[in-house]
């Protein structure tokens, strides 16, 4: 099915890798945000976001960006299940998110790896639980290490990888589960440029090869532009959609070429 933007309008991929005539048309979306408000009360009351409507399709990847302080990592812990809504409702896959899932593989911008555990022990963490029927874990753990490219350091500890080498981990570990959905919140954002670039060119790989919806929060617009199918915009005080741009260039995208460049300024122009 093709996704919906913000305003309820049919959008036109980019890149479209799903869909299409064969796809069934009475598909839930992925995600689906009706109209969720969040406010913070104590001392002195908080709203972090105001009325956010936003559908996300089977298998896209899509980019929420905005200024610091508008909302995006709320709307990302409410999609987690962390946080529930004041009002409205959140949707994956057609059923009401009442708490964190198996459904949905979290990463954070900090890697919360385990200190003790090896690599392969991290990423072998998730299957370990309850939830899991994974047939043959360790065939499922051997994949993951080798598709984010740690092959040769599963014996590992956090301590002895760089900072890439550790986000890789937590992605692995997210995919562990076989989750449909992937909620990345900034996961680049203390990552030196150079690595960062990697990184998203081997995410884009994993996404590929997995087919997951991707929900990616960042605050870099050139990030959103190399990464997404969409980008929703979020307007500060309170957080609320302001744009939702479609991302109409073949990947891999090429920073300095001009249609890239406009996309960029059509995005800051939006947040601004």
């Amino acid at each position: 099915m093709a996704p919906v933007n913000a305003t309820g309008g049919e959008t036109v991929r980019g890149d479209d890798r799903r869909g299409g005539d064969d796809a069934p048309p009475d598909d839930p979306p992925a995600i689906e945000v009706d109209g969720v408000t969040k406010r913070y009360d104590g001392r002195q009351s908080v709203e972090a976001l105001r009325d956010v409507s936003l559908s996300v399709a089977d298998g896209e990847f899509v980019c929420l960006v905005g200024a610091s302080g508008c909302g995006k990592t709320t709307l990302f812990r409410v999609l987690a299940g962390l946080e529930a809504p004041t009002s409205g409702a959140v949707e994956v896959g057609g059923s009401p998110v009442t708490g964190p899932g198996v459904d949905r593989g979290m990463v954070f911008q900090s890697y919360n790896l385990f200190p003790w555990l090896t690599v392969e022990e991290n990423v072998r963490f998730g299957l370990d639980q309850p939830a899991c029927d994974c047939a043959d874990c360790a065939a499922r753990v051997a994949h993951l290490v080798d598709l984010v490219g740690l092959s040769g350091f599963e014996d590992a500890y956090p301590k002895e990888l760089s900072g890439g080498m550790k986000q890789r981990v937590a992605v692995a570990r997210a995919l562990a589960v076989d989750p449909g959905i992937l909620l990345l919140d900034e996961p680049f954002g203390s990552i030196d440029a150079q690595t960062r670039d990697r990184l998203q060119s081997e995410l884009l790989d994993v996404w590929r090869e997995t087919e997951k919806t991707v929900l990616f929060v960042t605050h870099e617009i050139a990030e959103a532009v190399t990464l997404a199918d969409r980008v929703v915009v979020l307007a500060a005080d309170p957080g609320r959609v302001a744009a939702t741009v479609e991302i109409d260039l073949p990947r891999p995208r090429d920073p300095s070429n001009p249609a890239f460049r406009d996309l960029v300024d059509e995005i800051r122009a939006a947040i601004e």
